[in-house]
């Protein structure tokens, strides 16, 4: 199993863990600290060695941060994470805080103590951050300490070691350009930015442009490294060599500078001594880079990683396997679907249909010749109340039976090497109530509403969160997270910058994937949330329009359950859109599908839908 079911963090040793890092502040001279999800690369997923903040709070998440001062504890997470952080941390020790309404920096202005010393782990925060930090501390005549060592670290005695997982090569036919290429095109937005040189801190654009992939983390495919690329395409790569294999060694010799990662220091303080202008990004270089440059003598030029956007658009290459990838996976998920349909209610529970559904994905990729490498995060696997926790894992502790009468939600994804997949179903388990199938096809409007969308160049993600949430809106409701997130190439299933959501600033560009998926919550009863993968397209012109307009292309194949649609809810052009998707669904996947007993349960949930026959049987 690519997934593991284990409780990986609890909260029982906290008080504990507690009360020995609090007897670490008066050497370190701090009288509070910040204890960040992040690593040094800044990435979603962490290596075991750097999950600091879930050793010290059980707080599983992966987004969250903890401030512990000396008489109070505070752990902030977003919206997905309002119930998971009450169920896994000690609430006599940890107050929960909202990470978007009231941030650290806002709460330290608010509530902390005058003269407070805050310290920070300056590897683990990008330098934008440290600027906000050090911003509120001054407004309560504070400090901001940048920390020579982490407290952390020093109390966690049975700290996992580093990772060295096995790098691989992205072939040309995947990637569809050369490194060499990227590399070169690099350069010259390093000129254009009228730096010397470029740091490049994200593994997912350092995977991107020496077109390789590691095995360092779960689920994404990145190798943890720096890179310093300079204007003049002479590049440098920070790579624990133990990573590489002999035909990675040969093919990455021949392209860069190979170098311990250990070296990564004394070569930022080499280039800020030559007075060298570096380009670098504030918002994902930690802030201890920054300062090796600056100390030095070197001149920070802020931009975005140059690589982030043209990562972000994929070529036709891309696009092309992504296309396939997902025809193999909905191939897969049909099977483990039509299995599921035939299970008796409260004979399958989250773990053993998590396990079904990752055979079904390994069995359809070994059948049609292309395994799957990996799944592209943990199964979200809830059933019933389980459901209603945005981002909950399963494990050995919560693991629930799938009963009669509750909708189940499964948002699980694959990582093969043509492309990275990313679905959510809901379905129901025997009948359900009539208040589940209304709010599930209120979020399936909200669905089809942005499939549909056509838009001008220059439309951003913030502008058309809401056409996602306006039949929820219209009936009180909404959901806690964004609408949309980019996806990767076989890399990171939640890619930046584009995103769909109300901080979603970075224009929609053709050649862009995004998900798709509007959700409804019942904390306590069910959740419920549709999601399909979609691709920006080029702008097109419409009949009688004046402006050509973007769109979007679906990707995702898999039939929406009709069991849960009120098809009265719906209006002409939403039937017709959801017939038609049926209608490819089953025309694309059912070649693919091996089983005819699968094939008929395709064929049954791909059947029309009509007005007068709004809930017909499968």
């Amino acid at each position: 199993m690519f997934q593991s079911f284990d409780v990986t963090a609890t909260a029982a040793a906290s008080s504990e863990r507690l009360e020995r890092l609090r007897t670490c502040f008066d050497e370190a001279g701090i009288d509070a600290l910040l204890v960040p999800r992040s690593d040094r690369f800044q990435g979603e997923y962490v290596p075991e060695s750097e999950a600091r903040l879930a050793w010290l709070t059980g707080f599983t998440g992966s987004a969250g941060v903890a401030l512990v001062l000396r008489d109070s504890a505070h752990v902030f997470v977003d919206g997905r994470y309002a119930t998971q952080v009450r169920q896994e941390v000690d609430l006599d020790l940890f107050t929960p805080e909202d990470l978007i309404k009231n941030p650290p920096r806002i709460w330290l202005e608010k509530n902390a103590p005058q003269g407070l010393r805050i310290g920070i782990d300056p590897w683990l925060h990008t330098l934008a951050e440290a600027r906000v930090l050090e911003k509120a501390a001054r407004k309560i005549n504070g400090t901001l300490v940048r920390l020579e060592s982490n407290p952390v670290d020093a109390i966690w005695h049975d700290r996992p070691d580093e990772p060295v997982g096995s790098v691989s090569m992205q072939p040309d036919s995947y990637a569809g350009q050369p490194a060499r290429e990227k590399l070169a095109q690099l350069a010259e937005a390093v000129k254009e930015a009228a730096a010397d040189t470029c740091v490049i801190t994200d593994p997912s654009s350092i995977a991107w442009l020496f077109n390789i992939r590691g095995s360092d983390v779960p689920h994404t495919p990145h190798p943890l490294a720096f890179a310093i690329i300079g204007s003049d395409g002479k590049s440098r790569l920070f790579l624990d060599d133990r990573k590489l294999g002999k035909e990675a060694a040969e093919y990455l010799a021949d392209l860069t500078g190979l170098q311990a990662p250990g070296d990564f220091e004394t070569a930022l303080a080499a280039i800020g001594k030559e007075g060298a202008k570096v380009m670098l990004d504030p918002n994902l270089a930690p802030a201890r880079v920054a300062a090796l440059i600056t100390e030095a003598g070197g001149t920070l030029v802020e931009e975005a990683d140059p690589a982030r956007l043209p990562r972000a658009q994929k070529n036709a290459v891309e696009l092309a396997g992504s296309r396939t990838a997902h025809e193999r996976d909905g191939a897969a998920m049909v099977s483990f679907l039509a299995w599921l349909d035939r299970q008796q209610p409260g004979t399958v529970d989250e773990i053993s249909a998590v396990r079904n559904l990752e055979e079904a994905r390994r069995a359809t990729g070994e059948r049609l010749q292309m395994p799957l490498l990996d799944i592209s995060f943990d199964t979200i696997s809830g059933a019933g109340p389980n459901g209603a926790v945005i981002h909950y894992r399963v494990n050995t502790d919560t693991n629930r039976t799938l009963n009669r009468g509750e909708i189940y939600l499964v948002d699980s994804g694959g990582q093969y090497r043509d492309g990275t997949t990313d679905i959510t179903r809901t379905v129901p388990v025997g009948p359900v109530g009539n208040d589940e199938k209304r709010f599930f096809t209120l979020v399936l409007k909200g669905m089809i509403a942005l499939t549909l969308m056509r838009f001008p160049e220059g439309t951003r993600g913030i502008d058309i969160d809401a056409i996602a949430r306006m039949a929820l809106w219209k009936a009180g409701a909404d959901y806690a997270h964004g609408t949309g997130h980019g996806v990767g190439s076989y890399l990171s299933v939640h890619e930046g910058p584009q995103s769909i959501s109300r901080r979603g600033l970075q224009e929609l560009k053709p050649g862009m994937i995004l998900s798709n998926e509007p959700g409804y919550y019942h904390e306590g009863a069910f959740g419920i949330r549709i999601e399909n993968l979609v691709a920006v397209n080029e702008a097109a012109p419409i009949e009688g329009g004046d402006n050509p307009m973007l769109g979007f292309e679906t990707l995702t194949l898999c039939p929406i359950d009709r069991r849960l649609v009120v098809a009265d809810l719906l209006s002409p052009d939403e039937l017709a859109w959801l017939n038609g998707y049926h209608n490819r669904v089953r025309d694309v996947l059912a070649p693919l599908v091996g089983a005819q007993e699968d094939r008929d349960w395709l064929a049954a949930m791909t059947a029309p839908i009509s007005q007068d026959r709004p809930h017909a049987a499968k």
